[in-house]
């Protein structure tokens, strides 16, 4: 018998911008680490500016207005779940960073945790989840992985609560 563990699957996270805040730096890592211990492929997470959010949010979701994250899954949800090499695309997540500064100072921490608690809830939809549809499934994940991580709150758990921006 092998003492040997499971290697956990592969979750790389590249973080663009056009001028990335020190509060970014090792986001890509953070998120990685953060991750469930099944997500396994590629991300790429892009810091957008409020204007960019806010068309993104309008051609894809109806809604006029910027929105803080939003999560634009692979088109190939079969390659989502293959594992192996090379890694698979699991998508792309949009994180506007205006919003994201107006959500840390009304919730009482800087933008380096609102970034992290954004990238978490986006990566869980990239990863299946809909906390619209799921009777809690994904509030439940997101709570533990932001326990685990050290987070103050998750962004289902304070919906209720934010100011839309």
């Amino acid at each position: 018998m092998s003492s040997r563990r499971r290697a956990r699957p592969a979750l790389e996270v590249s973080v663009s911008g056009r001028r990335l805040p020190a509060a970014a730096r090792g986001l890509g890592r953070w998120l990685a680490g953060a991750a469930p211990a099944s997500a396994s492929g590629t991300v790429d997470l892009a810091l957008v500016g409020d204007a960019t959010m806010r068309r993104f949010n309008r051609e894809f979701r109806g809604v006029d207005r910027a929105t803080d994250v939003l999560s634009f899954p692979s088109d190939d949800p079969a390659a989502r779940r293959r594992q192996g090499s090379p890694p698979r695309p699991l998508g792309d997540i949009a994180i506007a960073l205006g919003v994201a500064r107006r959500q840390a100072r009304e919730h009482g921490h800087d933008l380096r945790t609102e970034l992290r608690i954004l990238a978490l809830h986006g990566l869980l939809h990239l990863l299946g989840y809909d906390h619209e549809q799921d009777d809690g499934r994904m509030r439940r994940v997101e709570e533990r992985l932001r326990r685990r991580a050290g987070l103050p709150t998750g962004l289902i758990a304070r919906a209720g609560r934010t100011v839309p921006s």
